[in-house]
């Protein structure tokens, strides 16, 4: 299997999500702007969605798909299909438990992920309200890592990366059609996010039952490969997640601050989530798998040259991403958010916050290259350590920037934590002989610096001034902003041409 290849389809169904889940934020923005409904729905949906990130997308996935990978390499298709159908079956009860425990304590979740809004008790009894309606998500959207698990470790990658489409088409149905209906209208939006769990699960079922790996009920929880599991997810949902909880505690703060801020926070991380799913989830995925078959190979060579290749990647992709999503912050957001009730001060604060978060985007997306150096492994502690230390001095830089930079200052104190953890986690990666760079890094780095800095200063020069975005109507600012985009990324791939990279120097083969 070729992983270029791989990165390209899976980066592309994320492309896919992603341009949906701008629609759809952009159609949330316009129908009910950025005030006490939406901050009340973004607050409730936040808690399963951590959830996800923390249990399914990440503690589970990185507990799972090792342990999966070494099962089908070393022990066969029969014990393989025994793990699958007594993992699903305790972790079906585990989240039916945990969903049933949220649902009765909504009040209780609410108060202590938003305690500022306690200070209006309509605001607080709707977001109690919603989270009880979208706590099951957590049921449904797990089992989906579940199946995704088992599907990318057989390098079954596109259907994975097609499913959370659903749910923003769901989402996007919810706030145009279905609003009108429900009093208060953004129940609907709470009540999409229900039926796009269902959606996610139902699409993946089939094909797992093409491959006779659909999971069959075997409540075995002494089985050697589930408590194994179970020992690595405790510690890996805090290695992993650093940055959700971070973002959870964000929306504390920010609870405090201006009405606003939690949504202001909300629109700038979709933002850069786009290039996060298109280049860090998708590079972990299809990493993962592969590093955890040369462990079990013991190949430790092929180990190094893969986290090499995943390191080459990012800094190639996700440099760019962040200089352009700090350099045309304007122009981005008036094209996908400034309509409707999303006014322009709304704009100018979320701006302030995406330029913040953009700060830190290559931390954030490298923390997903190199913490499956250490899963794949099955090595927790470690990374469970630079967790909690980023954990801390995030919180740190959170007090210290929220009283000068506002809701922004919360935005800079996540990036700047997710670079102290790709710090580290590289710094160990190294001193435990895990990683070894290859040659040619000297002339990398100072090619791409080239590339970025000439890319970036052509941006700023023909943007325009931020007054000019605004008075744009709809169709000029799509026209205008594609035209930057796409002449920004030819322009830097064609310095890099010039200055002597090749798309062949970047082809390598994984998992079969």
């Amino acid at each position: 299997m070729n992983l270029l290849r791989a990165l390209a389809s899976i980066s592309s169904m994320t492309l896919l999500s992603r341009i949906l889940g701008f629609v759809r934020d952009a159609i949330i923005a316009r129908v009910f702007g950025a005030g006490a409904a939406t901050d009340a729905f973004f607050v409730a949906f936040k808690l399963p969605n951590l959830l996800r990130r923390l249990f399914a997308e990440g503690a589970f996935s990185q507990a799972f798909v090792p342990v999966l990978a070494e099962y089908r390499n070393r022990r066969g298709e029969d014990a393989t299909r025994l793990l699958i159908g007594r993992v699903a079956t305790a972790l079906t009860l585990v989240l039916l438990l945990v969903t049933l425990l949220g649902v009765v304590a909504a009040p209780l979740i609410v108060l202590v992920s938003a305690p500022g809004f306690t200070a209006s008790p309509d605001k607080f009894q709707l977001t109690v309200e919603l989270t009880r309606i979208v706590f099951p998500y957590i049921l449904f959207i797990s089992l989906v890592s579940l199946s995704a698990g088992i599907l990318n470790t057989f390098s079954r990658f596109m259907l994975p990366a097609f499913t959370p489409v659903l749910l923003n088409v769901v989402l996007i149905l919810a706030a145009v059609v279905a609003a009108p209906w429900f009093d208060p209208p953004v129940l609907a939006l709470a009540w999409g996010a229900f039926l796009g769990g269902v959606l996610q699960l139902a699409i993946q079922l089939p094909a797992l039952q093409r491959m006779d790996l659909l999971p069959r009920w075997d409540w075995a929880p002494r089985d050697e490969g589930v408590r194994r599991i179970l020992r690595l997810m405790a510690p890996a949902a805090l290695g992993v997640s650093v940055a959700q909880i971070s973002l959870l505690i964000n929306t504390l703060f920010a609870s405090f601050l201006a009405t606003g801020s939690v949504s202001w926070l909300y629109y700038a991380d979709r933002l850069m989530e786009f290039p996060s799913g298109m280049l860090g989830v998708a590079l972990g995925t299809i990493l993962l798998p592969s590093l955890a078959k040369h462990h079990a190979d013991n190949d430790t060579s092929a180990y190094s040259r893969l986290l090499d290749w995943g390191l080459r990647m990012t800094l190639l992709l996700a440099a760019p991403a962040a200089v352009g999503l700090g350099v045309l912050a304007v122009p981005l957001l008036a094209t996908l958010f400034q309509y409707g009730a999303f006014g322009a001060l709304d704009l100018e604060m979320t701006r302030q916050a995406l330029v913040a978060y953009s700060i830190g985007l290559v931390g954030i997306i490298l923390v997903k290259v190199l913490a499956p150096g250490f899963y794949a492994r099955q090595n927790i502690k470690t990374p469970v350590k630079i967790a909690i230390f980023t954990l801390l001095a995030t919180q740190a830089m959170n007090l210290a920037f929220i009283w000068p930079l506002k809701h922004a200052g919360l935005a800079l104190a996540i990036g700047l934590g997710a670079c102290i953890n790709a710090g580290i986690l590289y710094w160990r990666l190294r001193k435990q002989n895990i990683f070894q760079p290859q040659p040619g890094w000297t002339g990398f780095l100072l090619r791409l610096a080239i590339a970025l800095i000439l890319m970036g200063m052509g941006l700023w020069l023909v943007q325009g001034e931020s007054s000019q975005w605004l008075a744009y109507d709809f169709r000029q600012r799509i026209l205008y902003l594609l035209l930057l985009v796409l002449g920004g990324g030819l322009g830097y791939f064609a310095i890099l041409w010039g200055l002597g990279f090749r798309l062949a120097d970047f082809r390598r083969r994984g998992l079969a």
